[in-house]
């Protein structure tokens, strides 16, 4: 192990050191389908590292064509059945619980990730000043990316794991960014229930990014119409919920047997928290499908559908044509 845990975190004398724990990441059963980097080699690095404490070296010929991966932090704490920190020379990946997807990225050069993190950053365009709640910080990659565009930003928030935040803050510069910028922008990161009644800011929220998962599943809470009719009401007037809502249905089939997914009706339709989203708030959601090499995402965003061509010309030219994907629920 390239850092001991405990030693790390003797700053903050309240929380307690957790036993390292690497016997339940299965080389053979790990899935990574939000990442760009090369599955095997994460699966050499956990394999060796669970077999005796160091990364595994590859093979030459595996050298020349994979990056080097080596296991920084292993452990389990109350909320997650394992935390791997994951490096390779130009990014650090975050894996969590039995799924062993990978939740967080931070590159080292670019911050833009190439995966459904930069969808989060056209919300700003969209969405009057004011306080944007993140409900799953994970390590922070949407906040890192959202504040080096637009560093005026006061983004809040929220993650369940305690351990994990402070994870963030020892290998993915999380409190880099909790400090005030020069233009006032910053993070405040809270430990606790994301769909909490407490989490709240006086005038309401100008936009809520909800990123919330549980063992590679959409947390059941946003299968609820409930959920999202008290969400909206955290909402300033014109604010926005902008929303990870997994893939299509039963893709989990298709993934554990290794198959293609059929080509179905690719419609907001076939993802069962975007239906319950429009339930429940009819007539103002919005859907895309974000489609990667390994998985496809659907996105959903609350409020009337804006005008993509202003849209579009108002974020960066790495978001400029995937605005335009966004429809109306109809």
């Amino acid at each position: 192990m390239a850092t001991a845990i405990g030693a790390a975190l003797t700053t903050r004398p309240s929380l307690q050191p957790h036993k390292t724990h690497l016997s339940r990441f299965s080389p053979n059963t790990a899935r990574f389908p939000f990442q760009h980097v090369s599955v095997s080699s994460l699966r050499v690095a956990i394999a060796g590292a669970a077999a005796d404490g160091r990364a595994a070296d590859t093979s030459a010929a595996e050298k020349k064509e994979e990056q080097p991966f080596k296991v920084l932090l292993a452990l389990k704490t109350q909320y997650n059945d394992g935390i791997l920190v994951i490096d390779s020379p130009t990014s650090k990946y975050l894996l969590l619980d039995s799924s062993r997807n990978v939740h967080s990225m931070l590159n080292k050069e670019d911050l833009w990730t190439g995966s459904y993190w930069d969808e989060f950053a056209s919300l700003p365009s969209v969405i009057p000043p004011g306080p944007i709640a993140l409900l799953g910080l994970g390590a922070g990659t949407a906040a890192h990316i959202i504040l080096n565009l637009y560093p005026s930003l006061h983004l809040l928030g929220w993650e369940l794991d305690e351990m994990l935040i402070n994870v963030a803050r020892l290998h993915f510069d999380l409190s880099k960014i909790e400090t005030p910028n020069e233009h006032g922008g910053r993070l405040s990161a809270f430990v606790g229930d994301a769909l909490s009644p407490d989490v709240s800011v006086e005038g309401g929220f100008a936009g809520i990014i909800v990123d919330l998962f549980s063992d590679g599943n959409i947390l059941p809470q946003l299968l609820e119409e409930e959920t999202w009719v008290e969400l909206s009401k955290k909402l300033m007037q014109n604010g926005r919920i902008m929303v990870n809502c997994s893939g299509r249905d039963k893709q989990e089939y298709y993934r554990e047997r290794k198959i293609a997914p059929m080509k179905l009706s690719r419609s907001w339709t076939e993802n069962s928290c975007i239906k319950t989203l429009n339930r429940a708030l009819p007539g103002q959601v919005c859907w895309k499908l974000v489609e990667e090499t390994d998985c496809e995402n659907y996105f959903a965003m609350t409020g009337p559908l804006p005008d993509l061509e202003t849209w579009s010309g108002s974020v960066p030219d790495k978001l400029s044509s995937k605005v335009k994907d966004w429809k109306l629920c109809e």
